[in-house]
Order: C-alpha cells, then sequence, then structure tokens
C-alpha cells in the first residue's frame, strides 16, 4: 500500500508543479495588464493550495509509514545524506513550502484590490514553488551528490 502511495505522491507532484507554475504566470501576467481578478483566477489559486494539502497529506502518510520520522535524533541516521535528506529536510522544507502557498491563496482572497490580488498570489507562490523545486528529490541528485557537489 505504501508503494502505491509513494507513487502517487511522485504523480501528484507533476500536478502541484504545472498548477504552481500557470498560477505564478497568470498571477504576473493579471497585476501586469491590470486585469480585474476573475472567479477562474480565484479557482486556480484554490486548486493549487488543495493539491498542495493533498500532496501534504499523502507526504505525512510516507513519513510516518515508512518510518524516517523515527530517524530524527539518530546520529548515525543524521550523518547519512539520503536519510537525513528525507527525515529532515524534505519534510521541513515542504512543510514550511504548503503554508506558504496556503498564505498566498489565503492572503489573495482577502486583499481589496485586484491588483493586491494578483501580486500576493505571484509572490507567495513563487517562494513556495521556489522551495518546493529545491527539495524535490530529483534522479540527477544522487549524481551531484556522488561527487560531493550538494
Amino acid at each position: 500500500m505504501l508503494t502505491g502511495i509513494q507513487h502517487l505522491h511522485g504523480a501528484l507532484r507533476w500536478v502541484v508543479l504545472i498548477l504552481m507554475l500557470l498560477s505564478i504566470v497568470k498571477a504576473f501576467s493579471g497585476m501586469s495588464s491590470g486585469r480585474s481578478f476573475s472567479s477562474s483566477d480565484y479557482k486556480r489559486g484554490l486548486f493549487t493550495m488543495i493539491s498542495l494539502h493533498l500532496q501534504l497529506v499523502l507526504g505525512f502518510v510516507l513519513y510516518f509509514g515508512k518510518g524516517w520520522s523515527s530517524m530524527l535524533g539518530n546520529a548515525d541516521a543524521m550523518a547519512n545524506t539520503v536519510m537525513r535528506f528525507f527525515s529532515l529536510e524534505h519534510m521541513a522544507t515542504m512543510l514550511i513550502a504548503v503554508v506558504l502557498g496556503t498564505l498566498g491563496h489565503s492572503l489573495a482572497k482577502r486583499a481589496d484590490d485586484d491588483r493586491t490580488k494578483f501580486r500576493r498570489q505571484a509572490i507567495w507562490f513563487t517562494v513556495s514553488l521556489v522551495l518546493i523545486l529545491s527539495s524535490i528529490p530529483w534522479p540527477f541528485r544522487a549524481g551531484f551528490e556522488a561527487y560531493g557537489w550538494l
């Protein structure tokens, strides 16, 4: 069952990345063009936030189900880059990214004028996306770690 959840978590990553990129591009274009913040802009931000939260829930299931949480505080596990990445770095960074993405939607929803709504979405979603991209276990990451580049 955990293998299926891990595959779903890996596949949903692409949905999150596409929605984040689309939301960021639309927010910057809306901010620069001066158009009004429509219901489709609101829904795009909402679906982005929902996908982030769903990904977080799946991540929590994997984090506790695979035993990564039990490695916290273990000196041997923290000395191993792969174990440290999954037990600490990945979870902490992704949790912060989800919080910032949620702020992007929530603060945009509460803003008074349309330009501020677009600006808040653009800023918070961009920061969240940068954190997400920095903490995804990309396949090439292992090659960089083997040469001591990460």
